[in-house]
């Protein structure tokens, strides 16, 4: 991140875009009133003595009661109308998971003999994760095809056969408002939303460290020096200080600012970078997994828009399918589905509290079946003559 992206996040963020109110309409606001209307200018000319005295004291009212959660848009009621969607979206999704058995991400089943789709950012390493499956077997994972283009990796889970297949229906014809449902809890439970958005590109931004650098370097010193770190940001989850010289990334070796910026930002979300670092004169080296620059621009101080977390990648995908589904970061990879049961993507990021993006099944479908298929049936090694 380069310090104009960090001084971009001082501002105060508005995310609903909201208008402040005018100071004289407003006043009334901080009496307690709950009712909306304009402060006459007499009461304006004649100040808090008259305001104190106004009977429109009166109209304060108790706060409004809340609708339990059982009878909120994905609460027991309604979830109960869209029982019968249960089986088509937790039977073929499975949960990814670590070896001492947190939740990664989830998967979708594209096929019986063990064959699942997930998010590729967020499980660079295979041989570190495991897949687990409603039924409750567990197994290893192997990788088939990684498509970083898509975020998108195919894997079979080793010695598992007998599992339900997604039905996939199509994507694009969905209007805005069509209800989809989807599943949370890496695959146990179903929640319910709406296309929120048209069918469209969302270009990439680039990755990020999440650093604020020195711009100027001290004649005769050597690497860049950190000056400030994102809070829950790449750099801070790898152990990054501030204070701590970066000499070399990707076995790159950087000396100004702007070489830490071009060499991170060709990258993607995701992937893993090595840096050497100087920390009170002793070199030293870390592993960090890049996210998208958006990510950290957005949490910079620690706020979480998402509320429950935003994907490591969010952006730079050719085409997503846009709902508002309450999901978080580890429900990513699972299905998405319409009410009549038929898949039509695969979730590929949480944006923020209220969007999702899913990868339109004709964005990935026909190049998967493509890997499973070269994989079920390798071509026959031929003999050296």
């Amino acid at each position: 991140m380069t310090n104009e992206e960090f001084r971009m996040t001082s501002e105060a963020p508005n995310p609903n875009n909201e208008q402040r109110a005018a100071p004289s309409v407003g006043a009334i606001s901080s009496f307690g009133l709950r009712h909306s209307f304009v402060i006459p200018s007499f009461f304006i000319r004649h100040s808090a003595s008259l305001l104190l005295l106004s009977p429109l004291l009166v109209l304060a009212e108790a706060p409004r009661p809340t609708l339990p959660l059982e009878q909120r848009t994905n609460g027991k009621q309604t979830l109960a109308a869209v029982e019968k969607l249960k089986p088509l979206t937790t039977a073929c999704a499975a949960r990814i998971e670590s070896a001492l058995g947190r939740a990664i991400c989830a998967a979708t089943i594209v096929g019986e003999d063990g064959y699942v789709l997930f998010k590729a950012s967020e499980v660079p390493d295979l041989g570190k994760a495991r897949i687990k499956f409603g039924d409750g077997r567990t197994t290893e994972l192997r990788e088939v095809h990684r498509e970083t283009s898509l975020d998108l990796v195919m894997a079979q889970a080793v010695g598992i056969t007998g599992l339900r297949a997604v039905s996939f229906g199509a994507a694009r014809p969905l209007a805005m408002g069509h209800w989809l449902c989807s599943v949370a809890d890496a695959g146990k439970e179903p929640r319910i939303g709406i296309v929120s958005a048209k069918i469209r590109r969302i270009p990439g931004t680039g990755a990020a460290l999440g650093i604020r650098m020195d711009e100027k370097t001290p004649e005769g010193a050597k690497g860049v020096r950190i000056i400030g770190i994102a809070s829950e940001s790449p750099a801070e989850i790898a152990g990054l200080q501030e204070n701590d010289v970066l000499l070399a990334i990707a076995s790159k070796n950087v000396a100004q600012y702007r070489e830490v910026h071009d060499i991170v930002n060709k990258r993607q979300p995701g992937e893993i970078v090595e840096i050497r670092y100087l920390r009170k004169n002793k070199e030293e080296t870390c592993r960090v997994r890049l996210a998208s620059r958006t990510k950290v621009l957005q949490n910079w101080e620690g706020e979480d828009f998402a509320n429950g977390g935003i994907s490591l990648r969010t952006d730079n995908f050719p085409e997503v399918l846009q709902h508002d589904i309450p999901l978080l970061p580890t429900d990513m990879g699972g299905p998405v589905a319409t009410l009549e049961g038929k898949v039509v993507g695969i979730n590929i990021a949480r944006v923020d509290r209220v969007t999702t993006f899913a990868l339109p099944v004709e964005a990935f479908w026909t190049e998967a079946q493509q890997w499973m298929q070269a994989d079920r049936h390798p071509p026959k090694a031929v003999r050296a003559e």
